[in-house]
């Protein structure tokens, strides 16, 4: 299968004959050969301006999956869904003891399942790198959830509008401040080469 990646939607392929992506079972998607597209499957993916929460969307995807017997989005969102138990929060009991319980279905919000997503991203990603990939079917659909990362130019451009490195003894020490706004939505290691670059500029 094609994903597009942080639209919220993809088109299905009939998979048979060279190739291959791996899925979350680690037993790999499909070899085959990408024949015309068939049908345009229902949307999958989210994003904050949907009116739709991601936990409910998650399912809603998942059942949709199901009915169209698209096994390898099924079993992706089996994955995220299977993770929800270790969404804890903490509570002290009556003796005074202090413990934890499971998130009910109400207590857990977007970002603790961006969280579980961007896990499973990571994880992906460090297995690409080992087999000298760049990217999978299972990493390009887990990004249909996530929200867009900042790109270079954009994590640049916010730097000039935005810092000032008089105060700084080297660019590399405004980090900090880059990371504060950008959040999750941009990488570590990027910031950083884009801050040495404009070091070495």
């Amino acid at each position: 299968m094609k994903y597009s990646v942080n639209q919220g939607y993809f088109s299905s392929f009939v998979v048979g004959g060279t190739g291959s992506e791996y899925g979350p079972a680690r037993g790999g998607y499909k070899k085959g050969k990408i024949e015309p597209m068939s049908d345009i499957i229902p949307a999958y993916g989210w994003n904050a301006s949907m009116e739709i929460s991601l936990y409910d969307k998650i399912r809603q995807d998942m059942k949709q999956a199901m009915i169209h017997k698209d096994t390898d989005v099924r079993d992706t969102m089996r994955l995220i869904i299977g993770a929800y138990p270790n969404l804890t929060v903490s509570m002290t009991l009556e003796s005074g003891k202090k413990t934890t319980r499971v998130k009910t279905p109400d207590e857990i919000t977007d970002d603790d399942i961006l969280d579980i997503i961007r896990k499973f991203a990571k994880s992906e990603k460090t297995v690409l790198e080992i087999k000298k990939q760049s990217t999978s079917d299972y990493l390009e659909l887990l990004n249909t959830y996530l929200p867009q990362m900042a790109t270079p130019a954009e994590i640049k451009q916010w730097i000039q509008d935005n810092v000032d490195f008089s105060k700084f003894k080297s660019p590399m020490q405004a980090m900090g401040a880059v990371m504060k706004h950008f959040g999750k939505q941009a990488d570590g290691n990027l910031v950083k080469k884009v801050l040495k670059d404009i070091g070495n500029s």
